[in-house]
């Protein structure tokens, strides 16, 4: 039970949780730059005028943009050969509709990759990563407006050109079926809904009015993403364009038959209509069904059906950090989870902010996808939010090494019943913020850096008690798990 030679380690990262900088080089105004700080408990807000006095995470994140080098060393010294990072949109195009890319943010970006190179540690490089220049949200109310498209395809153009030669692997959006639930209307859409703008942390909110704005935008997306994968294959063949997909794993909650073709239904809708047109190139059947019986019409233009054919990805990318059930029974017992809640599985533990933890689940889920689609696919989140606790001036995170030793395993067992993995990048590789709580209490990382929720601490990075154990992880292929 080996994984292959050429195997991608490493770890995942994105640029609005870690980079900093937000007003340096050049740089525009992104949404997440306008999302305030929060906890388990409060929810972020959403300030299309900045406030004065109000912690922005973004602003100064984990401040990567001048510590890149030190990170990067630290990685190699892990022993990564990827690293899964996004591109800030607003480095390149500061407002996203110039004409005329912004020279020094994509200076900075030659910088980061250059290291990278140094340390040979091939980047998997995110187009959009949860931020848009909030100049489109202004003026087009962000991907609810087809006008997006070209903008993206004009910044996809120019990295693609740019990057051409140092950067093989691309994802064109990051959680793109974020936007089959409100959560991700703002975060994943740059779209202002009518209720004033707040971010829904209710991700089983059903019952509301954004679905057609919701589902017109996602058809946006994927025009965008299909015209991207076309263009960036006609710049370097040797591309790979992938897509990414928040998996929610969904058990039934028993065995009633109502539960278990719920289950399957919240399995279509939220993990399988989104990959469907990126990796089939066309909606499928259920996704017509769902439109017709919720009243939602999607406008497309005379050759859309064309283009999502002509723009199918090279391989298939996903997060998974737990599993949830669905029931038909309403009095059922609820728990939180990544973007999507659920019934409360009573066989698993959880982590400290409700996410149940299920290491057999990622095989179930590598087996679901690899069966349907049968492409090469990467595990490019994962991982442990929990509270570290810094003792005698060191971190000793057995839990996160457990939670991953176990996931690991289960992705070895998967690799054994024939799915082709080719890459695993644990989710937040040195601490950062937490994109739906703004936190970073919550913290995921190897490396641990000297923040708090309110912006206290100097940055300095430590490695964690799992950087070692990583390590190992890494020199050994995946044999050495203890």
């Amino acid at each position: 039970m080996s994984l292959p030679k050429n195997f991608l380690w490493g770890g995942a990262t994105a640029a609005n949780q870690f980079e900093g900088g937000y007003r340096e080089g050049g740089k525009g105004l992104s949404t997440a730059d306008v999302m305030t700080g929060g906890t388990h408990t409060t929810p972020r807000r959403i300030t299309p005028k900045l406030e004065e006095g109000t912690y922005y995470p973004s602003h100064e994140a984990i401040d990567f943009y001048h510590n890149y080098k030190e990170d990067i060393r630290l990685f190699a010294e892990m022993g990564f050969n990827v690293f899964r990072m996004s591109i800030n949109w607003t480095r390149i195009f500061p407002n996203g509709d110039e004409l005329e890319p912004n020279e020094e943010g994509l200076k900075f970006y030659d910088d980061v990759f250059a290291e990278l190179k140094k340390y040979n540690i091939e980047p998997l490089v995110t187009i959009s990563h949860y931020e848009m220049p909030f100049g489109l949200v202004e003026k087009y109310n962000g991907w609810a407006s087809r006008e997006v498209i070209d903008c993206y395809v004009r910044y996809c153009d120019t990295i693609f050109n740019r990057y051409k030669d140092v950067v093989k692997y691309w994802l064109t959006f990051n959680e793109i079926n974020c936007l089959t639930n409100k959560f991700g209307s703002f975060m994943a859409g740059g779209i202002l809904l009518e209720d004033g703008g707040e971010l829904v942390l209710n991700a089983n909110d059903d019952n509301d009015s954004s679905k057609q704005i919701r589902f017109q935008a996602l058809h946006h997306q994927f025009i965008a993403s299909a015209k991207a994968v076309k263009l960036g294959h006609e710049i370097n063949s040797d591309f790979k364009i992938g897509c990414m997909i928040a998996y929610m794993c969904t058990y039934p909650y028993t065995c009633n038959p109502e539960d278990v073709f719920l289950a399957q239904q919240r399995d279509n809708l939220n993990n399988f209509l989104c990959s469907d047109v990126q990796v089939r190139g066309a909606y499928p059947g259920f996704a017509k069904r769902y439109f017709k019986e919720n009243n939602i019409e999607i406008k497309m233009e005379e050759n859309d059906e064309e283009i999502l054919k002509e723009g199918c990805v090279d391989f298939y990318t996903f997060s998974y950090y737990m599993s949830n059930c669905t029931t038909a029974d309403k009095e059922v017992e609820k728990t939180a989870g990544n973007i999507m809640g659920g019934a409360k599985n009573p066989y698993l533990k959880a982590s400290d902010w409700g996410w149940q933890i299920d290491p057999k689940g990622l095989r179930w889920t590598l087996n679901n996808i690899y069966n349907r689609y049968q492409i090469p696919m990467m595990v490019v989140e994962n991982g442990l939010g929990a509270v570290d606790k810094v003792e005698d001036g060191s971190i000793k995170d057995d839990y996160r090494i457990s939670y991953l030793r176990d996931h690991i395993i289960e992705m070895k067992e998967a690799v054994e019943d024939g799915v082709e993995l080719i890459g695993y990048t644990p989710w937040g590789c040195i601490d950062l913020v937490s994109a739906s709580t703004g936190e970073m209490k919550k913290r995921y990382g190897f490396i641990y850096v000297d923040k708090d929720n309110d912006g206290n601490g100097d940055l300095s990075r430590s490695k964690k008690d799992s950087f070692y154990w990583y390590k190992k992880v890494i020199e050994s292929n995946g044999e050495i798990l203890e």
